[in-house]
């Protein structure tokens, strides 16, 4: 316990929620692009189902898992079986679920910098020893990872949010997938692909996933960011012997999940035609929010900060290039009624203190554009 920490994105949305604040820093999907009606009739359906409010597998529901299977064998090029598929509560489960079974106390993790809150808390929780590699505009720096793997650092996983990376909002290329998975395959480690935001691309499909290359892949995904994040469904796809050590595992977690909310996601995410529309949707919309926040950037904070390349997902990297240290910024910006994270948030051991993740989805243009000119005069003080 000595070694975790609260959230700082968790403490900071108490303030963020206020009415008077608009908030860049949360991650959540708009609440207004949720398909209520079409939750709502699913919900109907499943309550036609008798056994819809009783236990189910700890694996999931059947169904779900045959059509998380059926969508991932399209992502992998292969086939994926609905037993090498569990459903977990949201995503962030099943990498707690991951830790616990494939890395014991000082067990070496890397991961990337800056990183995912979600990971560090459970790598820390695990006692792992943490080592990172940083990012760039293309990714993860796999040409570091290689060095790291050279010098005899013998990691058991590698996490990887491969796509729209949060907090820094860059995609892994192409190339360094390939790279990732020959090291996988030389060295022996598991790569951990943590894919929630994939499918939120703005005009062109982000490259393939890493598992295409390598069976030393584990999926993780979620219906959080394209569905509800209310309904808990995130999902883990791995070798049968993985997913039996995080079932076991699972059954003292919460024995299984709920299976009302599992029959309302595999409806949706089975109605193929209906879902393809309603992420075209969120697409287009998210699309012009990111375009609307880096207008906003541009113009308001022209010389003092660059928001770096979105493609998609939830997240801009604001990077102040006048040494501007953010966590002092972000007192003087709730001043001015705007909320946003502090790459220091985000930072293993220190650092990224000139930095900011701004997240894009819950606020129209004109809120962005007026969230964006309130930080502008926060840095103005």
């Amino acid at each position: 316990m000595a070694a975790l920490r609260s959230s700082a994105i968790r403490d900071l949305l108490a303030v963020a929620s206020q009415p008077d604040v608009i908030g860049l820093a949360g991650g959540l999907p708009d609440p207004n692009l949720v398909p209520v009606e079409r939750i709502r009739n699913a919900v109907d359906a499943a309550l036609g189902v008798p056994a819809a409010l009783q236990y189910t597998e700890t694996t999931g529901v059947a169904r779900l898992r045959e059509v998380v299977a059926a969508r991932e064998s399209a992502r992998c090029r292969r086939p994926v079986d609905a037993s090498q598929v569990v459903v977990t509560h949201g995503s962030q489960q099943a990498l707690s679920l991951l830790a616990q079974a494939l890395v014991d106390p000082g067990a070496t993790v890397v991961i990337e910098e800056p990183a995912y809150t979600g990971v560090l808390q459970v790598l820390r929780s695990s006692e792992a020893r943490i080592v990172t590699v940083p990012l760039d505009t293309d990714g993860m720096r796999v040409d570091v990872l290689a060095d790291l793997l050279a010098s005899g650092e013998r990691p058991v996983l590698v996490h990887t949010v491969s796509t729209f990376h949060n907090p820094r909002g860059v995609t892994l290329s192409a190339d360094r997938r390939r790279a990732l998975a020959e090291l996988a395959e030389r060295y022996g480690f598991l790569v951990v692909e943590d894919d929630p935001y994939g499918e939120l691309y703005h005009t062109t499909a982000p490259p393939e996933s890493v598992a295409v290359q390598s069976n030393r892949v584990i999926r993780l995904s979620s219906a959080s960011k394209t569905l509800a994040p209310a309904l808990r469904v995130g999902w883990l796809v791995a070798d049968p012997k993985v997913c039996t050590a995080v079932e076991l595992l699972k059954q003292g977690a919460d024995l299984c999940g709920s299976q009302l909310t599992h029959l309302v996601a595999a409806d949706l995410l089975a109605d193929e035609s209906w879902f393809a529309a309603h992420l075209a949707g969120l697409r287009a919309e998210y699309g012009s929010r990111a375009g609307a926040l880096r207008e906003a950037v541009d113009r308001e904070l022209a010389g003092a900060a660059v928001l770096g390349r979105i493609d998609g997902g939830m997240f801009g990297w604001l990077e102040f290039v006048d040494d501007t240290d953010t966590d002092a910024l972000l007192s003087a910006a709730l001043a001015e009624g705007v909320a946003f994270v502090p790459g220091s948030a985000f930072a293993v051991d220190g650092g990224q203190r000139h930095s900011a993740r701004l997240c894009f989805t819950t606020n129209t243009p004109d809120r962005l554009r007026d969230a964006v000119a309130r930080l502008a005069a926060a840095h103005s003080r």
